[in-house]
């Protein structure tokens, strides 16, 4: 079985080196960088299989990289961040983040985070192009198409549409969106989901209008109504 490669990209220097020898001692190749746009490069140079992030970078700080970084690279990235707030997580989120550790850091819950990752890329089933009413979804892209007008959405809101319309005309309840993005439970407190919703009405013209595209099932979560479209 091939290595997997890992690169981490954290200023900390003390911390890259102890996260790098850990990871080295579990069998994983490790590089490192310690500046976000030197990162950025080493993403595209490497097209690792899983990227450690930390928010907090010199030169181009870890959400600008993860956005750049998602315009070619499809591989996992793991966030670091020493911050508490949600806004923090919801914008990593949308700009591309798979999931966050936060500081100071576990090794061995850094693994885990890292393992889980990599088996649920793994047993990922190949997305198909879905078409449902006027929506098109092509997940080998990620691109999505609403009366034949492409609609401009991030990672993470592709993913959610994507993950909704495979479920059209069921209730998916958030704790089970929280697990097909983010890979850890929700937790009746984060609103990253309920944000994401949000935008994506916006883009989609579903605000005000009737019937909702997407509802909202009180208590339950989300629907997304097959004869809308």
């Amino acid at each position: 079985m091939n290595k997997k490669t890992i690169v981490i990209v954290e200023d900390d220097r003390k911390l890259a080196k102890l996260m790098q020898t850990y990871l080295e001692n579990h069998d994983f190749t490790v590089l490192v960088e310690h500046q976000g746009d030197r990162g950025l490069y080493r993403i595209t140079k490497e097209r690792p299989d899983l990227v450690i992030l930390d928010v907090m970078l010199p030169k181009m700080d870890g959400l600008a990289v993860c956005r750049e970084a998602r315009q070619y690279y499809d591989g996992l990235i793991l966030m670091l961040t020493a911050r508490d707030e949600d806004d923090t997580q919801i914008i990593g989120l949308s700009n591309g983040a798979d999931d966050f550790v936060r500081k100071p850091i576990d090794p061995r819950v850094l693994l885990a985070r890292i393992e889980a990752l990599l088996r649920r890329k793994e047993n990922e089933v190949k997305p198909v192009l879905l078409e449902i009413g006027n929506l098109t979804l092509d997940p080998s892209n990620q691109t999505a198409y609403l009366n034949g007008e492409h609609i401009d959405l991030s990672h993470k809101e592709f993913e959610l549409l994507y993950f909704l319309a495979g479920q059209a005309g069921k209730v998916v309840q958030r704790d089970s969106l929280m697990q097909a993005l983010k890979g850890f439970d929700y937790d009746g407190v984060n609103r990253s989901i309920d944000i994401l919703i949000s935008s994506l009405r916006k883009k989609l013209g579903d605000e005000g209008r009737e019937p909702l595209r997407i509802k909202t099932i009180w208590g339950k979560g989300y629907l997304f109504v097959k004869e809308a479209w």
